[in-house]
């Protein structure tokens, strides 16, 4: 290599081989046998989690030990630890054991229902006194004291659910965190939100288990894009009288509603609604005696629309009106309206991502909330006055922060670390100065080992967008020989995986001894650029995907000589086994060996209320539904695919990658196919399968990118 290659090299990577001259100070290599065993002693230190604050002055921390988690209440003055006994809060709460509801207050338990029947998802009124639940898809209330139990719906059945989400509201709406749970408690626990599914026009999917002699068939309820979705009604279910008011929606409009908000008043609940097309959210208030609504919110964008049900919408106290996050300007941003909905002042703006609003202190005008602003690849601290101005950072320095807020915003705790740093954790007062140090993963033996160089650095495309690359190189590098490359990627819109955070020694650094190059991309759509990058996906999933990973590969072949470009390696599951299919296919000319699981192959074969957000209805965009297919480019496979996929897979069907090998046997083409039997999206909970698999990944490893034996320590890993 000459002086002037070198000295491009050192500007383009300045720390990569002073970096590895760095590394060769060290005398002490990791182990095999310390990797596989994870034994890190003196290397690192084991970081507890920050669970959260059990008051104002203490916080909560959980270290994993071989008994389990041990759990500690330190604080905030002094340091001081103790274990922390109460796993369960002190307040009253409720559960199901055995398919009955349980109360429980303190020492004192009680059951509150005894059927045959299952109850789900039960959640105690706001003052302590009923509970709700389902069963067998009603709604249900049951008084603590009397035991008294009030049936609020009465036609639920294999195709009516109240207070019970259909598959797909579950899965893209209402999120997984809540269970199929569809009913929410007034603030005056005088009344019940809650939606009504009739899934008669959804079509059925069969997903077929194999197990027993004739095997078992599940039919579910599954819309694909292009065909219908559940009709939804919204209604309110009095508590007192059992009377049901139902929002004035027409059940069988195209359309989506949101997790709905009760006004702090509890005098209304606010519905957000949008169109099939999810490019037109309109927020309404309704009326509670007549189900009559009201227009408070409107918006409406070219693409798509974000609909965060988690904290899209924060209604402050003393009717002051509204927050709201949008990303209607390009970047989320956060909004104050009155609670007419008019615009009273836009709080952030800047072309960087607001993230989430950590608390809201209206005595003094002030809010807290983490943001992506120094660097799309960190989050930080901020607080800004809610008029918008006197913005300020909090956390500080060039690292990734996790912070968690006491309630009264004095002080937080932050979990910090970057790329070349281990993690630490300190607690800080409200103007962000540090109150003291809680943990450091730094042993004291880290500086003695020669550890693979980890580094975050962006590449630019053409067209302008600086795209983050996260790699870990070799432990050595011999630049006479050439080396394989792995990139691990997700891949979906506004789904980056690529942050400026420290991974603890694990199989990465195995990896790293062995001589693979391990790399993670983050595309043009993966949140960083904000919704201006998103909106290059809409109606073409896929295609901007594989030409960012594809020209950061190119880029790095043509800036290492040691890259083997007949050795480059690409893996991911769900949106990342799309990716990844996408890759061996239509981008085959960079992409030699693949692993994909559990792998979206082609849209039309994928729920609407995701697929349609970004590609809209196949009869809208068949061009987009063509060009977006994995078996569209089957004749562009050159080999070196390993697909996996649970055969019970009932997120995304196993149909997806039958199809793929249906079409690459059609065209002759050698690959690899694994399902595992019994697995869903994943099968992390089938130890032997998971293991298998395992060993299967690393055996292509071996075969394709090391191109060596596997070694014997890793067959019983």
């Amino acid at each position: 290599m000459n002086l002037k290659r070198t000295l491009s090299l050192l500007l383009v990577f300045p720390m990569l081989l002073l970096g590895f001259q760095q590394a060769d100070a060290q005398t002490k290599e990791l182990t095999k046998e310390q990797i596989l065993n994870r034994n890190f002693k003196g290397i690192v230190n084991p970081v507890p989690r920050v669970l959260g604050w059990d008051d104002n002055e203490h916080f909560i921390t959980a270290t994993f030990s071989q008994n389990g988690y041990v759990m500690k209440r330190v604080n905030v003055s002094t340091g001081e630890e103790e274990v922390y006994q109460r796993l369960q809060s002190d307040e009253p709460s409720v559960s199901v054991e055995g398919g009955n509801v349980y109360y429980k207050d303190g020492s004192e338990t009680k059951q509150l229902t005894d059927t045959e029947a299952n109850e789900n998802n039960p959640e105690l009124s706001p003052d302590g006194k009923k509970v709700a639940f389902s069963r067998n898809k009603d709604l249900y209330v049951i008084d603590v004291e009397s035991g008294e139990e009030t049936r609020l719906t009465h036609d639920g059945s294999d195709m009516i659910s109240n207070g019970w989400a259909s598959w797909v509201y579950m899965e893209e709406i209402l999120g997984r965190s809540t269970r199929f749970q569809a009913y929410w408690w007034s603030p005056d626990s005088k009344n019940i939100g809650f939606m009504r599914f009739d899934d008669s026009p959804v079509k059925t999917f069969p997903i077929y288990l194999a197990d027993g002699s004739y095997g078992t068939l599940i039919e579910q309820r599954y819309p694909k894009a292009g065909y219908d979705n559940p009709k939804v009604r919204v209604g309110v279910a009095s508590v007192e009288t059992a009377e049901l008011t139902w929002a004035d929606f027409d059940e069988n409009e195209d359309q989506y509603f949101g997790m709905p908000y009760w006004t702090p008043d509890a005098s209304a609940l606010w519905i957000p609604w949008m169109n099939r097309d999810q490019d037109h959210l309109v927020i309404y208030e309704m009326n509670l005696n007549d189900g009559s609504k009201s227009e408070i919110y409107e918006e409406k964008q070219d693409t798509w629309i974000a609909l965060d049900n988690s904290d899209m919408l924060q209604f402050l106290d003393n009717g002051k009106g509204f927050l709201f996050k949008s990303d209607k300007n390009g970047w989320m941003h956060l909004y104050h309206y009155d609670m007419e909905g008019e615009l009273v002042n836009q709080v952030t703006e800047g072309e960087w991502a607001l993230s989430n609003v950590e608390r809201v202190d209206q005595e003094n005008g002030v809010i807290y909330f983490t943001a992506r602003k120094e660097n799309s690849a960190r989050f930080d601290f901020y607080r800004i006055n809610l008029d918008g101005s006197n913005l300020q950072r909090l956390t500080f320095g060039e690292y990734n922060h996790s912070i968690q807020l006491s309630d009264d915003g004095k002080y937080f705790v932050s979990t910090y670390n970057n790329t070349s740093t281990p993690t630490k954790i300190s607690v800080f007062d409200a103007d962000g100065e540090k109150v003291r140090d809680i943990a450091d993963a730094r042993g004291p033996q880290y500086d003695d080992y020669k550890l693979p160089k980890t580094e975050l650095i962006r590449v630019e495309t053409k067209d302008g967008f600086d795209l983050p690359v996260k790699i870990t190189w070799p432990e050595s590098i011999d630049e006479s020989k050439s080396y394989p490359l792995l990139v691990s990627i997700y891949g979906g819109p506004n789904s980056g995986t690529v942050y400026d955070r420290w991974s603890s020694p694990g199989m990465s650094n195995w990896w790293a001894k062995e001589g693979l190059i391990q790399v993670s991309i983050d595309h043009r759509g993966s949140g960083h650029f904000g919704k201006v990058g998103q909106d290059y996906l809409h109606r073409d999933l896929g295609n901007w995907e594989i030409q960012d990973y594809s020209y950061v590969v190119n880029w790095l072949i043509e800036n290492y000589d040691f890259i083997d470009e007949d050795r480059i390696g690409i893996t991911g599951f769900s949106y990342g086994g799309y990716v990844t299919c996408l890759a061996l296919t239509k981008g085959s000319d960079i992409f030699d060996y693949g692993i994909a699981g559990g792998s979206v192959t082609d849209w039309d074969l994928y729920d609407t209320a995701y697929t349609e957000r970004f590609m809209d209805r196949p009869q809208d965009n068949p061009e987009g539904y063509e060009s977006s297919s994995v078996m569209t480019y089957a004749d562009q496979y050159k080999g070196g695919l390993l697909i996996v996929h649970g055969s019970a897979d009932d997120n995304v069907h196993l149909q997806n990658s039958l199809q793929l090998v249906s079409a690459l046997e059609s065209a002759g083409k050698d690959f690899e196919f694994i399902p595992y039997m019994g697995g869903k999206h994943g099968w992390y909970n089938l130890p032997g399968k998971q293991r298998h698999y395992m060993k299967k990944r690393y055996s292509f490893y071996y075969k394709n990118l090391l191109q060596k034996p596997m070694p014997e320590a890793l067959l019983g890993n």
